[in-house]
């Protein structure tokens, strides 16, 4: 038997040794690629942050209008002249929050000798815009006092009242706060002074009573709201008249009423009503320029 030399064995190891190291390495990378790869981890949700609780949205108040107390007098009218009841609407008006614009001026400046209540014109020699607005003075005892035969005779009002003031709205069958374009002036029939003189369309008034005990602050007692300002002619802007912006809130007459009504012509008259109200400010505002002119409160005679 021939015996193999040192260096044949030497050969036939490290063969044998490469030939295990080739097959385990195939068998494991076989292995390997018969494996499933592992699933991913599941991730959990990021859960969403709660909602914050809704916070009910307080409503706010709303102003009456030129339209409501038009509304508020046509319904008054209506029932005093069919001898009824004040609708329920008229009497639930108390306390609602109104605020009015009464446009003026709309056919240009005043001439120095009007007597309009309401009126501006331009001084050429002090250079300064003059604004005139007169609230209304009313009879207490013909608004306050009790008929007696019809409407031609009332009992006196009780002496803790003392002045009815206030202001009518021009034009009551119209909603519109801004002057009308395009319209002429109309020539008044009637001298229009502070006085409450009934002309053709003073049917709806706001009114403000003042008792004994009220603050003689309040009252104008014929005193008209004025305002004076200096400026160039060529910075005056009032191409759309100017308005008395009214802010204050419903009353009550001292008998309970919110609304009082006349027909001192008898039946085939149209009502002429107040609505009573305690201003809290008087304003003169410029609608082409929205800006306020001046403003007065209820107990300042600035």
């Amino acid at each position: 038997m021939h015996e193999p030399s040192p260096r044949t064995s030497r050969l036939l190891v490290a063969g044998s040794v490469a030939a295990i190291v080739l097959l385990g390495g195939g068998g494991f990378l076989l292995g390997r690629s018969t494996v499933p790869a592992p699933s991913p981890a599941a991730v959990s949700p990021t859960p969403a942050p709660a909602a914050a609780p809704a916070v009910p949205e307080t409503p706010a108040v709303r102003l009456l209008s030129r339209g409501d107390m038009i509304a508020i007098g046509n319904a008054a009218a209506d029932a005093t002249s069919s001898g009824e009841k004040m609708p329920e609407r008229v009497d639930a008006s108390e306390g609602a929050r109104f605020q009015i614009d009464l446009p003026f001026g709309c056919e240009g400046p005043a001439a120095e000798d009007s007597r309009d209540p309401f009126q501006w014109r331009y001084d050429t020699a002090s250079s300064s815009l003059r604004i005139s607005v007169a609230p209304a003075v009313f009879d207490p005892q013909e608004w306050l006092g009790k008929p007696v035969s019809g409407d031609t005779a009332v009992t006196p009002p009780a002496a803790n009242e003392e002045a009815i003031e206030g202001f009518w709205v021009a034009r009551p069958w119209s909603s519109r706060e801004t002057c009308v374009s395009g319209s002429a002036p109309a020539a008044s029939a009637t001298p229009f002074g502070i006085d409450a003189v009934t002309l053709p369309g003073q049917t709806l008034g706001l009114a403000q009573i003042f008792t004994a005990e009220d603050s003689r602050n309040a009252r104008r007692g014929g005193k008209p709201y004025e305002s004076v300002r200096r400026m160039d002619a060529a910075d005056l802007k009032i191409d759309r008249g100017l308005r008395v912006r009214l802010r204050g809130r419903i009353a009550r007459f001292p008998d309970g009423a919110t609304v009082r009504c006349r027909q001192p012509a008898g039946r085939e008259q149209r009502p002429a009503c107040l609505v009573a109200a305690t201003f809290d400010d008087v304003a003169i505002e410029n609608p082409a320029t929205d800006e306020t002119m001046a403003t007065w409160a209820s107990t300042s005679r600035t």
